[in-house]
């Protein structure tokens, strides 16, 4: 049980996104490219406060490590923080504009396809090993997804798009191991906000005046992006990204209540059989934890440091 409370930090994570269209709906007459902006600016001023009050030391040590690291490896470092940035800021604004301008149930398709991606790309790039019954829910979880796709295809674009971007990041940050994870979620938003700030002056609407817009923007940016992201950095300090990114199967599934429930979308049977497919996949991909069994161990070159690997 050693590993409890890294399953809970990515439990709770992909839980708290499950309800992120309660907060988000009511923006809807907002441009989506507007949402993004103020939600991206107001984590990184946040972000760089916490870390100006409270991380001063954790700043200090991290840029130590970082310079006392081979050049290659300095590179090879920047590449996974600027691409997980970049990874970031298309999976963000590719969400809000599906959830409020075409579906729900799309963005939730979008999070049943990413863990199917995050595990092919760890098995791909990372070399993570899987038993045969954790290949058995992976294809439980196509075959849920295919269910939700024959009914629209364009949702099962829209899905791939946002799940892949999002499966890039969590494979590339399970890499980016050996850094404080407070200082390092810090520069992916900060160098998200840098990026796009040359944007805001052509593609920005007029500065809302509402109290409750930005009041909605606090909420989304520390309830449902700081804090999240922090605990899903937290949960791959122990846990595979594949493991991980099935665990991710959590928030669509909470989504997919709260649209039928909440928002009356339309529901079909065969949405039904193919959400409760993929929630049995998630319960077979961590039938090791429930039973307490032991997890595997990680390969050699999945549970080094980034420091400590070679250029």
């Amino acid at each position: 049980m050693k590993n409890a409370k890294y399953y809970l930090a990515a439990i709770f994570a992909y839980a708290t996104w499950g309800f992120f269209s309660l907060v988000l709906k009511p923006l809807s007459g907002y441009a989506s490219v507007d949402i993004l902006f103020y939600r991206i600016f107001s984590c990184a001023i946040l972000m760089l406060c916490i870390t100006a009050l409270f991380k001063r030391a954790e700043l200090i040590k991290t840029f130590s490590k970082i310079k006392a690291l081979p050049t290659k490896q300095k590179r090879n470092m920047l590449l996974l923080n600027v691409g997980g940035s970049i990874f970031l800021n298309i999976n963000w604004f590719s969400f809000i504009y599906v959830l409020n301008h075409i579906s729900i149930k799309a963005t939730s398709l979008a999070y049943l396809v990413c863990p199917i991606i995050t595990t092919l790309l760890a098995y791909w790039l990372l070399r993570e090993k899987l038993n045969k019954i954790q290949w058995a829910a992976v294809v439980l979880s196509i075959f849920g997804c295919l269910l939700l796709s024959y009914a629209d295809i364009m949702d099962m674009v829209y899905g791939i798009v946002i799940g892949f971007t999002y499966a890039a990041y969590l494979v590339s940050q399970r890499k980016n191991a050996g850094f404080d994870k407070f200082i390092i979620l810090t520069f992916h938003i900060v160098l998200s906000a840098l990026m796009m700030l040359p944007f805001y002056p052509a593609y920005s609407g007029a500065v809302p005046t509402a109290t409750q817009f930005w009041l909605l923007i606090e909420v989304i940016a520390v309830g449902f992006t700081i804090i999240p992201l922090f605990l899903n950095l937290y949960a791959l300090k122990a846990l595979n990204s594949s493991t991980v990114g099935m665990l991710l199967n959590i928030n669509p599934i909470i989504a997919f209540m709260i649209a039928a429930l909440v928002y009356q979308e339309p529901i079909s049977p065969l949405q039904m059989a193919a959400y409760s497919v993929i929630f049995l996949s998630v319960v077979v991909f961590n039938v090791h934890f429930l039973f307490n069994k032991k997890q595997k161990q990680l390969s050699g070159s999945d549970n080094q440091d980034f420091a400590n690997e070679p250029g």
